[in-house]
Parts: C-alpha cells; sequence; structure tokens
C-alpha cells in the first residue's frame, strides 16, 4: 500500500471512529440527561405533593389504621400486610371475615354507604380504640354490563360503595387529623380513572371521580383546614387477581392480560403508609403515562380507549355467545 492510500485510509478510519464516538458521546449525553430530569422531575414532585414538609419518624404504636372492604382481595392482603408491620388495623366491611383475622386486626361489620351506620360504627370505633391515624378507601365494587342493561340499583351501588362512602368517611375521620397536623388518607382507584371502557362505564365513572375526590381533599387540607402534614395517597392498578374480575380470569386464554397480584398492589400502599409520603401511583409501572393520556389528541384517544373495550368485549363474547 502505498504512503498515499495507507494515509487516506487511516484519514477514513479516524473519522469513522470519531464520529461513532460522537454518537455514543451525543448518545449517552442525551440518555443521561433525560435521567437526570426525570429524577429531578420525580423528585420535585414528592416536595410538592408533600407540601415542602418534612417527614416525622415512624412509628406504628402511634398509629391506627381503618381500612374498607378488608375481608377480600387487596384488603385481605393489606390486612395481612399491615399486621406483618405491627400496625393496629380495624377493618370495615358488610361482609364478615371467612378467614381467621391477623393479629392486631378488628373487624367491625357496617354498610358504608349509609350515613346512620358509617356514624354508629365511627363512634363506637373511636370509644373503643381512639381515632384512626391512617384511612384506607379500599372497597370497590364491579358488575359487567353496558349502560342498557345494568339496572338502576346496580348503577347506585357502584357510586355508592366507590365514592359516596369516600365523603362519608372522611366526614366522620378526618376532623382529628385536621386537629393534630398528621394522618394519611389513601384512595384505591384505578387504571380506569383514565380510560373508558365498554361495559363498565358506571366502574369507569366512579375511578374518575376517585381521583378527583384525591385531588380535592389535598386542596382543602392545605388551603381550607392548613393541614399540610396530612398526607394523601391514590394507587392505580390495571388488572388485579381478585373476585371483582373473576368474569374475565375465568377465560383468560381470551381475556390474555397479564394479572397482577393483590400482594403486588399491597407492597406500594405499605410503602406509602411507611415512608409518610403523599404520591400517585399507577400499577404496573411501566404504565405510569396512562395518566397523560387526557392529554393525548383525541384521535390518539381514539386508539387507546378500543384497545381495552375490545378485550371486555372478546370475554363478553365468550360468556354471552348469543349477544
Amino acid at each position: 500500500m502505498s504512503n498515499e492510500k495507507w494515509m487516506q485510509w487511516l484519514s477514513e478510519r479516524t473519522m469513522n471512529t470519531v464520529n461513532t464516538n460522537l454518537r455514543s458521546t451525543i448518545f449517552l449525553g442525551a440518555l443521561g440527561s433525560s435521567l437526570l430530569t426525570y429524577y429531578a422531575h420525580k423528585k420535585f414532585s414528592q416536595l410538592v405533593l408533600n407540601n415542602f414538609q418534612r417527614t416525622e419518624k415512624w412509628d406504628p404504636e402511634n398509629e391506627l389504621v381503618l381500612l374498607t372492604g378488608g375481608t377480600s382481595g387487596i384488603g385481605k392482603q393489606l390486612a395481612e400486610d399491615l399486621s406483618n408491620q405491627q400496625l393496629h388495623v380495624i377493618v370495615l366491611d358488610i361482609q364478615r371475615p371467612t378467614y381467621p383475622l391477623p393479629r392486631n386486626v378488628i373487624f367491625y361489620q357496617a354498610d358504608i354507604t349509609s350515613s346512620k351506620e358509617v356514624s354508629e360504627v365511627a363512634r363506637l370505633i373511636k370509644t373503643e380504640h381512639g381515632d384512626p391515624t391512617i384511612l384506607i378507601n379500599n372497597a370497590g365494587v364491579f358488575e359487567h354490563g353496558t349502560i342498557l342493561e345494568k339496572t338502576e340499583e346496580k348503577i347506585r351501588r357502584t357510586y355508592e360503595v366507590n365514592n359516596l362512602a369516600h365523603y362519608l368517611l372522611i366526614k366522620e375521620f378526618l376532623p382529628y387529623m385536621i386537629r393534630e397536623n398528621r394522618g394519611h388518607v389513601i384512595t384505591v382507584a384505578s387504571v380506569a380513572s383514565f380510560v373508558a371502557v365498554g361495559e363498565m362505564v358506571d366502574y369507569c365513572c366512579s375511578k374518575a371521580s376517585a381521583l378527583v375526590f384525591h385531588e380535592g381533599l389535598r386542596q382543602e387540607l392545605k388551603y381550607w383546614y392548613n393541614a399540610p402534614n396530612v398526607r394523601t395517597s391514590i394507587v392505580h392498578p390495571l388488572w388485579v387477581g381478585t373476585p371483582m374480575i373473576k368474569g374475565f380470569t375465568d377465560h383468560q386464554s381470551h381475556f390474555g392480560q397479564p394479572i397482577m397480584s393483590p400482594k403486588a398492589v399491597s407492597d406500594v400502599i405499605i410503602e406509602q403508609i411507611v415512608t409518610r409520603r403523599s404520591g400517585q401511583v399507577i400499577l404496573p409501572r411501566h404504565l405510569s403515562l396512562a395518566g397523560s393520556i387526557r392529554a393525548a389528541p383525541l384521535w390518539l384517544q381514539e386508539f387507546i380507549r378500543p384497545v381495552f373495550s375490545k378485550i371486555v368485549r372478546r370475554v363478553r363474547n365468550m360468556r354471552d355467545p348469543l349477544l
């Protein structure tokens, strides 16, 4: 190889190496910048959601948890996990537990959609155990059926359990938290807070309402009651393996969706409680952008919603092939 050709080859090789290194540097720089932005955004969100207040030291002996819907599904798992955290737990449910209660867990039977029953059981709880410092609005109901198929009774029941009960319980137990400027209100919502799905319309509406309730409660605690240390958290799981979605999971081959365990949801709620952090958590976490669906262009939203509606319709075809 002549000196001229060798120099040309060396020059091309050097430029290729420089270009490759430059592209790698730009890529790594962009990646690093994105990660830094993400973590800065996450940290700032935590500071804002917690009103820039310092977190008190965690001591389970100073806490009393009131958990609704604690006899099955996510609530049952929560009762067990809260007990394992050395917390004293009061389960409030219309259904009696069919399993031995974990230690430190006490059950009270009540219809949480009845203001009279909630008021009576709240008075009893305060007398016998003191005021709860952590309220977990977990109870929820769901039934299959289109808007035209569902009876008024079933629709009302969905809203009363999934929404009205939150108001009734807050009225009884929030005043103590405000006076003490400490406590935690946790709302178990759903990814349905962000996406309307056919045959689940009342449920989706109720979960969207639960999100607005959570957001409005934060505003009132901060600007009306001057209680910045009362934490508020909301959790939005997708499909969780509970009796509520048995109608889907009985046809898993056609449903075809990944199912989370109640334990996965419970662990996130426990983390919010123990760290004393306010927050919004979407599960599974790789769907965290679900909260931005309504900010998407309308045409894109109309591509996203049918993803879930078609799944529900497919399962419906298996359950009721004549419809």
